[in-house]
């Protein structure tokens, strides 16, 4: 069974049949498969056509392997990326690996086009995938936790590039899943965090997980509040972990001269943005993106998920049998104070 997009904004369970192993592939039946706003925008926007499974933050069990996989055996608990690069082009030299077109090519599916299809009950990770793109999750993890090392991976690479110091202030605005994750790790740092979001519960979250302060825009000067925090200056840095109109105005306000401002939720082609020139050119802040997974950063992602060092588990709000997979989406789409990370169990059907 599987969560099939069949265009419209539209998802349907329905059978389809396991997938066939080619050599060097492995089958994985998918215990646990977290809802992505990567996911939620292909399906709410029809970026895609369909027919297409997506779901791409898998865990689950190795089912059966192909001709000449050694280093894998069924039974085995695994997570695996559906992004793996070549390494030898000319953006894997400088370590832009979501610019290699190997990269690019989606590495896993349950059926139909590949597209991650960890909203499935098995998928087929391909062999190149299988060289470099899996983990082994140690026993006592559950499939739940496990499900964290892909979107880890993510913000783990976002915040080694903006590289925060200790000592530094840093505003991440939006404190859902991602900006969660965003605070648990800036804060190991060294860096101060302040937080912003208009769901109180998740403020409650972020100074939990260690923001020194944690505001709703709507209801703080946020960027008054920064600078008088900072002795007038503003924040270091900028997070924006979230896609709202006029967020970057206020990173922009809230930032001092020769500031980072790093944009993680602007991945749709239809988000313009509009800024002054010279809050960039004269003040000297530097405004760039990160997105996707960093290879390198594979194996620290997955330990700091598998330790327990970041409590990733209680982020989970829902844990939803595979038919209720439409209900999660909504749920994922227009978030309450009881809505935080969705996670679907596809072997589950009721």
């Amino acid at each position: 069974m599987a969560a099939v997009y069949t265009g419209q904004g539209q998802i349907r369970i329905q059978p389809i049949s396991i997938p066939q192993l080619g050599p060097g592939e492995i089958l994985v039946r998918v215990e646990a498969c977290g809802i992505c706003h990567t996911d939620l925008k292909k399906v709410e926007h029809n970026l895609l056509p369909p027919p297409r499974i997506y779901g791409h933050e898998s865990a689950g069990v190795v089912a059966a392997v192909g001709v000449g996989v050694t280093k894998y055996k069924p039974g085995d608990r695994v997570i695996a990326f559906h992004h793996i690069p070549c390494r030898n082009c000319f953006y894997c030299a400088r370590k832009l690996y979501a610019q290699c077109d190997t990269y690019k090519r989606v590495g896993i599916t349950a059926g139909f086009e590949p597209a991650g299809g960890g909203f499935a009950q098995y998928i087929r990770a391909m062999d190149w995938i299988v060289r470099d793109g899996v983990e082994l999750i140690p026993e006592g993890v559950s499939f739940e936790a496990a499900s964290f090392v892909e979107p880890v991976n993510t913000c783990l690479k976002a915040v080694v590039e903006a590289g925060p110091r200790p000592g530094d202030v840093v505003l991440i605005q939006g404190q859902g899943p991602i900006g969660l994750l965003f605070t648990m790790l800036v804060r190991r740092t060294g860096a101060t965090v302040l937080a912003t979001d208009a769901i109180p519960e998740r403020l409650a979250l972020a100074r939990r997980f260690g923001a020194a302060e944690a505001w709703h825009p709507r209801e703080v000067d946020v960027a008054a509040r920064c600078k008088e925090i900072t002795s007038g200056r503003g924040v270091d840095q900028v997070f924006v972990a979230a896609s709202a109109r006029g967020i970057v105005d206020q990173a922009i306000a809230a930032s001092r001269p020769g500031s980072k401002i790093l944009l993680f939720a602007q991945t749709s082609d239809t988000e313009r943005i509009e800024l002054s020139g010279a809050d960039i050119c004269k003040l000297e802040r530097t405004l760039f993106g990160c997105y996707s997974a960093s290879v390198d950063l594979q194996a620290e992602s997955a330990r700091l998920v598998f330790s327990g060092d970041l409590p990733v588990e209680e982020l989970i709000s829902h844990r939803l049998p595979l038919p209720a997979i439409s209900e999660g989406i909504h749920k994922a789409l227009h978030p309450d104070g009881k809505s935080l990370k969705i996670v679907v169990q596809p072997q589950r059907l009721s």
